[in-house]
């Protein structure tokens, strides 16, 4: 069984017992859960909104890491007008514990 979660403006499929990162979440620490896009279990997918009704996903959060730095550098030639930038988004893991079909 597996569901397709949506956090931070991203889809995730996850099954039970996976960890991902995803963008930061309000919650240090503790359980979380999330509303599912789409769940499928077997042989039969739960996708429209009644059939969601019930179902859920929750996580368990395991901290705060911090994603890959992306680095930028910008120019205008002929003005020795340069500037260099970097970026390095904080994410949250988390653990899920359990997806119910409600």
């Amino acid at each position: 069984m597996y569901a397709v979660i949506k956090t931070g403006g991203k889809q995730y499929r996850v099954e039970e017992g996976q960890r991902l990162e995803v963008e930061r979440l309000a919650a240090d620490e503790g359980e979380v859960s999330f509303a599912p896009v789409l769940v499928v279990d077997g042989e039969r997918v739960l996708a429209t909104p009644g059939e969601l009704a019930g179902a859920s996903v929750s996580a368990k959060v395991l901290g705060e890491v911090k994603g890959p730095k992306i680095t930028g550098f910008t120019y205008k030639n002929k003005t020795n007008q340069r500037r260099r930038w970097g970026h390095r988004q904080t994410l949250a893991s988390i653990e899920i514990t359990g997806i119910s079909k409600g």
